[in-house]
């Protein structure tokens, strides 16, 4: 029988252990989790916070009665401190400080990433938070019954900053973001930056761009915020989201090669330099499909396949990992902003020679009742034609996910832009038009840049 034993009970943890058991029912799994939530949705928090998710329980992706229901043993409330990759042995202490070792045959790091903590001082004042965990959730929960906050400041213009940014106004505060970079949500090019924006002061939510944190200190019962160029604002909470950094203290101490951002390196077979011992998700460095290199890339989706892969190698396994396009949408308020591949700046990096297009028009057929307007971004490399990234902004009822993952899947097949034309796609009149909006944002982008028209 073959004992694997998995450090991380989220997204790539719990993959692994499915797959594994999945493939092979005789094959003992235990997983180290070191809390009480396995298998949670920490993208999920948000809308927890905003109340749109009434009860914490439901960002349960699965619950632990249906994990151990597979046969997978949970060991929660365990954190592993050491890995001794000679005998194969990974010591564990639970929070009352009683300590096992648990042996292996195959182990999966999945220990994830924690919050960047910037240089700023007073982040342990009562009433500034990170949010990376449930246990985050709980505390800013508390305080917003306990103090009931009227005003918040965001430090981050991020995914999870500009969605928190969105939970906190459905909860009735004033937000302040604040962001270091010249627009929010730097993920995206400057034009959907300045709509998200847009959108966010639609909502009364002040948008400070170009200023960096630097003092947290409490005066009163309130909190004082200064930063770069004079920034002073007076509040009642802080919420840090400058992005996060991955947990691999134990990877690096039991001799597992890391690289970016000390992130574990692994092949696309998720092994590590470590015989038997495979890495996944948030803490390892990630095949970027497009850029033919390792970059750092934390997403719940990949997440999700790593640990899939390193849990079906474990049992015998010889899958390889595809690599990630960097998809991903975000929801503020009614707005939907998505992309998937490169802009401009990466592809020029990787050698490419890009042209970006931005074509607006109806989400659907106009004379249908709630047409909305979209707006696509498409780079395409002017001297092959090649399709090389997308990025889309619209109401997020008017199918933004939808046609960012048609680009997705061009990108995944190296389609050109001029091939986007020959997909087939669905139409009816409430929901799209005879030519897709993504097809007709393809045209314009082979009008312009290749002076032909389809």
């Amino acid at each position: 029988m073959t004992h694997l034993l998995i450090i991380g009970g989220s997204d790539a943890g719990i993959s692994a252990a499915l797959r594994a058991r999945e493939l092979d029912s005789t094959v003992d799994v235990t997983i180290v989790v070191a809390d009480s939530f396995p298998n949670y949705s920490i993208c999920g928090i948000p809308f927890y916070l905003s109340g749109e998710v009434t009860d914490w329980r439901h960002l349960a992706h699965r619950t632990a009665e249906e994990i151990t229901a597979t046969g997978i043993k949970l060991l929660l409330n365990y954190t592993a401190t050491t890995i001794d990759a000679v005998n194969k042995t990974v010591q564990v202490v639970n929070q009352q400080g009683q300590e096992q070792s648990l042996t292996y045959d195959k182990l999966v790091v999945g220990t994830g990433a924690v919050s960047v903590q910037p240089q700023i001082t007073g982040l342990n004042t009562n009433g500034v938070f990170l949010l990376h965990s449930m246990e985050d959730s709980f505390a800013v929960y508390q305080y917003i019954k306990a103090s009931q906050p009227r005003h918040a400041v965001i430090v981050g213009g991020g995914y999870i900053g500009l969605e928190m940014a969105d939970a906190l106004t459905h909860q009735g505060m004033t937000v302040t973001v604040v962001e270091h970079s010249p627009t929010v949500m730097k993920t995206v090019d400057s034009s959907l930056g300045l709509m998200i924006a847009e959108k966010l002061q639609q909502h009364g939510i002040e948008v400070v761009n170009n200023t960096e944190i630097k003092n947290i200190e409490q005066q009163g019962t309130q909190l004082v915020v200064s930063g770069s160029d004079g920034f002073h604002k007076t509040t009642d909470m802080v919420l840090v989201a400058v992005g996060v950094k991955p947990l691999t203290d134990l990877a690096m101490s039991a001799g597992l090669k890391t690289g970016i951002r000390g992130a574990i390196q692994v092949n696309k077979k998720m092994e590590t330099n470590v015989p038997d011992i495979y890495a996944a998700g948030d803490c390892i460095e990630t095949w970027h499909r497009l850029l033919n290199e390792y970059i750092y890339l934390p997403l719940g989706t990949t997440a999700h396949k790593q640990g899939r892969i390193a849990g079906e190698n474990a049992v015998g396994g010889n899958r390889e990992f595809a690599g990630t396009l960097g998809t991903q949408v975000v929801k503020i308020f009614d707005l939907a902003v998505a992309r998937t591949g490169l802009r401009d700046i990466e592809a020029t990096d990787a050698g490419n020679s890009p042209v970006t297009v931005e074509f607006e028009t109806w989400d659907h057929k106009v004379y249908y009742p709630g047409a909305q307007k979209i707006r696509i971004r498409v780079t395409g490399d002017s001297q092959t034609g090649k399709l090389l990234g997308a990025q889309i902004a619209g109401h997020y009822q008017g199918e933004v996910a939808k046609r960012i993952d048609i680009f997705a899947c061009a990108l995944f097949h190296e389609m050109k832009v001029e091939e986007m034309s020959e997909l087939d796609l669905s139409y009816t009149p409430p929901l799209s038009s005879p030519w897709d909006p993504v097809q007709m944002s393809a045209q314009a982008w082979v009008k312009q840049v290749l002076g032909k028209h389809l």
